[in-house]
């Protein structure tokens, strides 16, 4: 009979999941016995948990089922947390199998003894499981993909002790049924079309799955026909956009200029997607974004069927017939002169292939990303769900293993990239066609934006040099060549554009670093806040104007 590691192998394999991304040690060595013993199954290996736990996220997000991770006890487990808990917040599926110590060494307390289920439950609020038998663990690991892969997707923790993997006595289990989620029912239909019809302002708020094309054209066929507005969280799983695709604003980052965005709406309609909150509290404002006077109803929980239920909404409204407005096509011209952030996001909409995968971490060097990018050719956009950076080069690892055929451009800040840059190395092992854009202002620029909006008073010295990264300078090229990478460095726009149309020409990976100022240093960093400030008490017109010019 096969042993515990060599029967999951084989259930997870047959159930679907067949790309494994690693970091293991010594309690896992049964599990990397077996990995060839199962042809099915893809090892990626990762220097860092990080690296392993981001790309899981990035797989599972462009391959629609979950990836498998191995990590090694619980401090492993604590070094994947940051991506675990991005991939937690982004609703993705992933079955992650932490290693432990055997069953009887762990009450002796050895030095990498820890509560691994504590730490778990941080990032697997639903489902934590470790294996107790040999026997059991087949049906554990069913367990766990069913839960990864159910709606929500979710995190789904199996603890693997090592005498549970290597005992004999494995029993390979028979997959899970396939998922069959139940839309919005009619009575929710029919209630939300009522109001959409009553004559109040209107919003439809999409998240999770809801941004797929699919839900999109419903969206926006209702859009087109009632009226109401059609936005997206402000951090989306999986956007599919681009020329010929529906248009869909995205909810700000800034949280004044959210409020811009709801300030009028009578009633919030969620589609998948949480009721809008701010990303940090700020003194003397509001955390809620919803405005005050405005119902929030749902039409589809994260559990039901959101293109299904916005379909039937359609049809509810004699929506199905209507035309969507989808965006046109149309580029940037192609961008010269000393480099900066926006021309970057100038040169990404100038070149973007058709069917590529963006991944978003450039922070605010990307402000101007999604108005540079939305004519281009239909692409997809992966972004930092749970705000956690060092998601970016990870999640690129693992867009490319899910969708070999695709490019992959990922936009990254060089506080981020810094995280995890590790993943270069993956990129080269497996070749990878993956095109990663470092953002290199010397500063963690998003900090010092956040230093003037909180109120901070007597911003000295010693405060900056926290936030600035410019001694010793940051030398992205040498560091992607020493881990197998193409690099080059570029100052001017006409480097940029020659670098990127080389990378995307050539097989596997290539790193450009792009040397730019600041996107809000100076004089716009400190007028910032004063701007924000403000928007509340402008006219909802000239509120709207101010919000496109600074976050568009």
């Amino acid at each position: 009979m096969p042993n515990g590691a060599q029967a999951l192998m084989k259930t997870l394999a047959d159930a679907g999941v067949t790309v494994c991304f690693t970091n293991p040690g010594t309690s896992e060595m049964h599990f990397v016995a077996a990995l060839d013993g199962e042809p099915r199954m893809r090892a990626v290996l990762a220097l860092f948990e990080g690296v392993a736990t981001g790309a899981a996220d990035g797989y599972a997000r462009m391959a629609d089922k979950p990836a498998a991770t191995l990590l090694h006890l619980g401090p492993g487990l604590g070094n994947g947390l940051a991506n675990l808990h991005n991939a937690r917040k982004g609703k993705v599926p992933i079955v992650n199998i932490v290693g432990d110590h055997a069953i009887h060494h762990q009450v002796l307390d050895a030095q990498l003894q820890s509560d691994i289920e504590t730490v778990a439950r941080n990032v697997s609020p639903n489902f934590v499981r470790s294996s107790k038998s040999t026997d059991e663990l087949c049906r554990d690991v069913v367990d766990a993909v069913t839960a990864a892969r159910g709606l929500p997707g979710q995190v789904a923790t199996l603890i693997l002790p090592a005498d549970v993997s290597w005992s004999e006595g494995g029993k390979p289990a028979p997959p899970p049924p396939p998922l069959e989620p139940e839309p919005a029912d009619s009575e929710t239909v029919e209630s939300i079309a009522e109001l959409i019809q009553s004559g109040g302002k209107v919003a439809l708020l999409l998240g999770g799955r809801a941004t797929r094309e699919p839900s999109l054209l419903a969206a926006s066929r209702i859009a087109a026909h009632n009226g109401v507005r059609v936005l997206a969280e402000v951090f989306p799983t999986r956007l599919e956009r681009g020329a010929g695709r529906p248009k869909v604003d995205r909810l700000a980052y800034l949280a004044e200029l959210a409020g811009v965005q709801l300030s009028d709406i009578d009633h919030l309609v969620l589609v998948d997607a949480k009721s809008p909150v701010s990303f940090f509290a700020y003194p003397g404002k509001p955390s809620d974004l919803v405005p005050e006077g405005c119902e929030v109803h749902t039409l589809a929980t994260p559990e039901q069927d959101a293109a299904a239920s916005l379909e039937a909404l359609a049809s509810a409204l004699g929506a199905e017939e209507t035309e969507p407005e989808l965006q046109q096509a149309s580029r940037p011209n192609r961008p010269r002169g000393k480099l900066t952030a926006e021309k970057v996001c100038d040169a990404v909409g100038h070149l973007l292939p058709k069917n590529a995968i963006l991944v978003d971490e450039a922070i605010t060097s990307g402000l101007m990303l999604p108005a540079m990018t939305a004519g281009a050719p239909p692409h997809d956009l992966l972004t930092l769900t749970g705000g956690a950076i060092g998601q970016g080069l990870p999640n690129a690892v693992g867009a490319a293993i899910a969708c070999p055929d695709r490019p992959v451009i990922a936009l990254v800040g060089e506080g981020s990239a810094m995280y995890t840059i590790q993943a270069l190395w993956t990129m080269a092992r497996e070749d990878l066609d993956v095109t990663a854009i470092i953002f290199n202002n010397r500063s963690y620029s998003v900090l010092n934006i956040e230093l003037e909006r909180v109120g901070a008073e007597r911003i000295g010295p010693k405060a900056r040099s926290q936030l600035d990264l410019s001694d010793p300078a940051l030398d992205f090229p040498r560091m992607a060549q020493g881990m197998g990478v193409h690099a080059v460095s570029v100052e001017d726009a006409e480097d940029l554009c020659k670098a990127m149309e080389y990378a995307l020409s050539m097989p596997g990976p290539h790193l450009i670093e792009a040397n730019i100022p600041e996107s809000l240093s100076g004089a716009k960093r400190k007028i910032l806040p004063w701007l924000l400030r403000s928007v509340p008490n402008l006219p909802v017109p000239l509120a709207r104007a101010l919000k496109r010019k600074l976050a568009p």
